[in-house]
């Protein structure tokens, strides 16, 4: 009698090797005038010395895309961390999806300016502020959506594992941490992002779709 065995099933193909995207947040440089809101002004920064600078770019990779908001600010920072790493570009890919956010009619005035004048759009504004657009401005929601879209295409164009740093704002970065961890806009807005802070996410392409890793958020040089 010939006892027959049910054949092996094939072998496993070897499943491809995921795609790592490190992205090296740093929030541009201080703020000559902090109490006034920014937004998408182009503001001047204050004087900011220069071991500031080594101690964020020490921490930087040397080989990486480098990208920033168009805004002054950040091209300016970018320009004096880059200036300090070895085989930097001299000037940044920019994209206008990574400014802040636009607070219209707003800029240029202080919270406490504002409160003062009797605006009666802040009282809206503060019962729900990542839901709600100042006047002639977008909503942080809004910000949230434009920021994913970046980061989502920017990762989509590199070609295996890489870095990208992105030098942006506070607004982004905290638009970038609730992306890589599925936070509401509203929860997003309790984060703290310094300037010259690091915040390191790394967006790793499976078959199943991103995954992310959080590795540090809001490190201070």
């Amino acid at each position: 009698m010939t006892t027959s065995f049910p054949s092996a099933p094939p072998p496993l193909a070897t499943p491809p090797l995921a795609k790592t995207v490190r992205w090296w947040w740093v929030r541009h440089a201080p703020l000559a005038q902090p109490h006034q809101i920014a937004g998408q002004a182009d503001v001047e920064l204050a004087l900011w010395p220069g071991s500031s600078a080594q101690l964020t770019a020490a921490r930087l990779p040397t080989s990486a895309v480098w990208l920033a908001s168009p805004l002054g600010r950040t091209r300016e920072t970018a320009a004096r961390l880059a200036a300090l790493v070895p085989a930097a570009p001299t000037e940044p890919a920019t994209d206008p999806r990574l400014m802040e956010q636009h607070f219209g009619a707003w800029q240029g005035h202080s919270y406490a300016e504002l409160e003062d004048a009797g605006d009666p759009h802040l009282a809206p504004f503060w019962a729900d502020p990542a839901g709600t657009a100042p006047p002639g401005g977008e909503s942080f929601a809004d910000l949230c959506r434009r920021v994913a879209q970046a980061v989502e295409e920017w990762s989509a164009r590199q070609t295996g594992d890489r870095d990208i740093i992105c030098i942006s704002h506070a607004g982004p970065v905290r638009a970038a941490i609730a992306q890589a961890l599925a936070l509401t806009p509203a929860t997003a807005l309790s984060l703290d992002v310094a300037p010259l802070s690091l915040t390191r996410l790394d967006r790793i392409a499976t078959a199943d779709g991103p995954v992310w890793a959080v590795r540090w958020i809001n490190r201070i040089p």
